[in-house]
């Protein structure tokens, strides 16, 4: 029986406007992330939501619990669906690391898994460990809908396992999720389809 996962980024954070890379950093939401999250609660109050599922890091629980509250549900934490460790990248920008050491960026934009920032958690173990949450998840609520609050990276190298596509390419298939929008995928078994991408939530009750 297949399950519905309706796939979630966390809302913005202090670290979106110079473009960070957050990673395991925990890094709270601001005002415009609280607003996302409030907004995704009030699209998922009528979208028939069995559950509640989340990262271990705050901005994703921030970013689920409106949803739960509204839902009458409480979070369960998935510890395999937290954000990637970028490693020598955490906390820095771009333009900081490329100061630093271009190769390595120039690296990591050509191929994301062969050029993986020193000290990172490769986009391929990142990709098994976030598969495999899903999977538990999707095994755990058949023929069911489930909001999965997580990150950025870790669902693009997820989709891009659960969909066939070769993790080098993650950043140019999947170039971003937005904030609090919603990509659906159904899972049934080893067969996963995408339903939807980048949903917008602000607009809809």
């Amino acid at each position: 029986m297949a399950a519905r996962l309706l796939l979630v980024r966390h809302g913005r954070t202090v670290w979106h406007a110079e473009n960070r890379y957050a990673g395991v950093s925990d890094v709270a939401l601001t005002e415009t992330g609280i607003a996302q999250a409030e907004a995704l609660g009030a699209w998922a109050a009528s979208r028939g939501i069995d559950a509640v599922a989340c990262s271990p890091l705050s901005r994703a629980r921030a970013t689920a619990e409106p949803a739960a509250r509204r839902l009458g549900l409480t979070p369960v934490v998935w510890e395999g669906l937290r954000e990637i460790d970028f490693g020598w990248g955490e906390g820095r920008t771009v333009a900081e690391m490329a100061a630093e050491d271009p190769e390595a960026v120039r690296a990591f934009r050509a191929d994301a898994e062969a050029g993986a920032f020193p000290g990172s958690e490769p986009p391929s173990a990142a990709a098994v460990r976030v598969t495999a949450a899903l999977r538990g998840i999707a095994a755990a609520h058949e023929n069911g809908t489930v909001l999965v609050v997580a990150h950025n990276t870790a669902l693009r190298v997820a989709l891009c396992a659960l969909l066939g596509i070769p993790l080098s390419r993650y950043r140019l298939v999947f170039p971003k999720l937005e904030n609090a929008a919603v990509t659906e995928i159904g899972i049934d078994g080893e067969r996963t389809a995408l339903r939807a991408l980048n949903l917008p939530t602000a607009d809809a009750a």
